[in-house]
């Protein structure tokens, strides 16, 4: 293919520099000159390989690229950025036709440049917007809202959920899909498991110990028969980051990522890809606690300030009981006053109801 369009290149540069020494007639110039023969030789010679060598660079790879652009949009993508394109122009046509009323150049370079601004803008807004004006167009009656159809096993499909290496080393995936929060497919690259791997012949033992997990959790979901594994060969060749090869994977497939890396979490979302980060289900599973609530706890060591105590709940929620420095090892009833939510977690402040005796 490049060949065959190089030659025409070749060709149609012969064509244009045959048709401008005519039109020039620099022909006869040409060969009224010492040494003519030599310089339209030249001349051809010159918008031959100019040709030969520039029309695949203005037709054949800008084609290939914008093929694999297309290539990696969504279906959802493609759909909303057509439909943007074609509302753009639209305007654009309506805005062009009292614009090509001035005089040239201004009449035909003022509707094209907004035809083209308007049709890119709002191409883009489209897909960067596509979710919210799908919704949009629901609740106004415009589409149909789809019905989840229960498979032969009585499971509700769902989109596919790619699964970091940090959530299968964590372990406690096994437990969220044993509750049935968690169902569908989960979808484990083969460069995630290639990492797990890497991860599980660490020579450091905690790490090992870690990946070997892992590969245990695998182990236990692939039996599990309220969860669908699958052990994917599909890969993003484009990108080297295993997270970044994850999120344009979920990107691809209108799926989702689950992970518990704060950053792999942030990245995800500002991709509009959705995020399922098992740190933030057990912050979110843990009791709401109001002030004046109260609250049996074991004082087990002192806390960073003079007279405080520290305990904490059986879900690992942590309780700093201000005096409570007099009753260590010993468990006491206290009342909350104030709940104080941090990136590593939920702290509650509270006094005890007894004063020491």
């Amino acid at each position: 293919m490049d060949r065959f369009v190089r030659l025409l290149g070749g060709s149609l540069g012969l064509i244009v520099a045959i048709a401008l020494a005519g039109v020039a007639d620099w022909a006869s110039g040409f060969a009224g000159s010492p040494g003519g023969f030599a310089l339209l030789l030249l001349w051809l010679v010159a918008w031959v390989a100019a040709g030969y060598l520039i029309l695949p660079h203005i037709t054949v790879q800008p084609a290939h690229r914008i093929i694999e652009r297309v290539g990696d949009l969504s279906a959802g993508e493609f759909v909303a950025a057509v439909i943007g394109l074609t509302v753009g122009l639209f305007l654009g046509i309506l805005l062009g036709l009292p614009l090509s009323n001035f005089p040239d150049p201004l009449g035909w370079l003022l509707p094209i440049g907004v035809s083209v601004v308007l049709g890119l803008g709002m191409m883009g807004l489209t897909v960067a917007k596509r979710d919210d004006l799908m919704a949009a167009a629901r609740d106004a009656g415009l589409l149909r809202t789809p019905e989840a159809r229960p498979t032969t096993d009585g499971e509700v499909p769902g989109p596919p959920v790619y699964v970091d290496t940090s959530a299968i080393i964590d372990g406690r995936l096994v437990d969220v899909v044993a509750s049935g929060f968690l169902g569908g497919t989960l979808v484990v690259p083969r460069f995630v498991l290639g990492e797990l791997q890497h991860i599980a012949d660490d020579e450091d033992t905690s790490r090992r110990t870690r990946g070997r997990r892992g590969l245990d959790v695998l182990s236990v979901l692939q039996k599990d028969h309220r969860v669908e594994l699958d052990l994917s060969d599909e890969d993003a060749p484009d990108v080297k980051a295993v997270d970044a090869k994850l999120v344009a994977l979920a990107r691809a497939h209108g799926g989702a990522v689950l992970t518990t890396d704060y950053n792999l979490n942030r990245v995800a979302q500002l991709q509009g890809v959705r995020v399922m980060n098992l740190n933030q289900l057990a912050n979110a599973m843990k009791p709401a606690f109001l002030p004046g609530e109260a609250l049996r706890v074991k004082v087990i060591q002192e806390g960073k300030e003079p007279g405080q105590g520290v305990g904490f709940l059986d879900d690992g929620t942590m309780i700093v009981v201000e005096g409570g420095s007099s009753f260590l090892q010993r468990e006491l009833e206290v009342h909350v006053t104030r709940v104080l939510q941090t990136v590593a977690g939920r702290m509650v402040f509270a006094q005890p109801v007894h004063s020491p005796s």
